[in-house]
């Protein structure tokens, strides 16, 4: 997949995260996360499809505006977990043959980009070096005079990935406050999620745990980062609901543009948060047996261990254990 590179027309950006390099390769991993932090800040991002492994695809949309809708696509070349990525990214059309970018008819077709991350006591430093693949002399001076602005563009798209890394956290820390054990069903709605919560309120008569729901708007803004579009802010990130004896009623928003696709009877699972890391194994290999694995268990971008399962008898799980 790599090809040789010219040390002159490389781009390399560095960038710490307060987070293991399991959590924040995680987030390059899922179509839920990169629909929600990759891309330009300004335009309204939908996963169209998402394969992560060698060879596998990742096409995706870029709406800027009613006239203008530009389209993007990954090729995976080496994957090795927690510690690299790589892949060649490019412009392309709508259903995924890759075109010439519109705003430099110069550009070189493909960026072949090498992401690399390293831990040092639970601050992960990420690595990313791009350059063109078989370019022109044309496409190599255009990508070198472009590099300011495309360095300019790359640590916009990692601060949305920052800011969603550390909210899921927040969030997750101010609704679980200690250790003990729980059992909920976890909902996914496309986009209705707050429609849902407060008609099942009424039902039950109950208040919703932190007291309010948790709205991609409620992310802290960071200096110099651009606004959230008031679509995504309005989305709904978590939201919990006592029902009857205890029980938790949990759910999160999940439009098509963050990489879900919906159907009755998929879209509710049994949630367990067991006190251990080893008992949450346990329970995830038990489950799995016979049944069909829908996410491995392992460290998320999110600060969990987790995993989810179809069980034999077609019954949906998810695991979810925090530190």
């Amino acid at each position: 997949m790599e090809t040789q590179k010219n040390e002159k027309a490389t781009l390399t950006i560095i960038r710490k995260f307060n987070a293991p390099k399991s959590l924040v390769f995680q987030a390059f991993a899922t179509p839920e996360a990169m629909g929600q932090w990759w891309g330009p800040s300004i335009a309204k991002m939908t996963v169209v499809s998402f394969d992560f492994r060698p060879q596998g695809i990742f096409h995706y949309k870029m709406e800027y505006s009613a006239e203008q809708t530009l389209w993007g696509k990954f090729v995976y070349g080496n994957i090795v977990e927690p510690d690299l990525i790589e892949f060649t990214n490019a412009f392309s059309d709508e259903n995924g043959n890759l075109t010439k970018a519109e705003f430099a008819p110069n550009w070189p077709l493909e960026i072949f980009n090498r992401v690399t991350l390293s831990e040092l006591n639970g601050q992960t430093t990420l690595i990313l070096k791009g350059y063109p693949v078989n370019p022109s002399e044309l496409e190599t001076s255009t990508f070198i005079e472009m590099q300011p602005n495309v360095t300019e563009g790359f640590n916009a798209t990692f601060d949305q990935l920052e800011r969603y890394v550390n909210a899921a956290l927040t969030i997750r820390k101010e609704l679980k406050t200690t250790k003990k054990a729980r059992t909920s069903t976890y909902l996914n709605f496309a986009g209705n999620t707050e429609e849902a919560f407060l008609f099942y309120k009424s039902v039950f008569g109950t208040e919703f745990n932190g007291g309010k729901f948790q709205r991609f708007g409620d992310i802290p803004a960071m200096e110099g980062q651009p606004p959230l579009s008031d679509e995504v802010k309005k989305m709904i990130l978590h939201i919990e609901l006592p029902i009857l004896g205890g029980h938790i009623l949990m759910a999160t928003d999940a439009p098509e543009s963050m990489g879900f696709f919906l159907k009755r009877g998929d879209n509710m699972h049994i949630n367990l948060e067991p006190e251990s890391r080893e008992e949450t194994k346990r329970l995830f290999d038990a489950l799995s047996e016979g049944g069909n694995i829908t996410m491995p268990l392992e460290d998320m971008f999110f600060g969990a261990y987790y995993g989810s399962i179809t069980d034999k008898y077609g019954i949906n799980w998810m695991l979810h254990f925090s530190e």
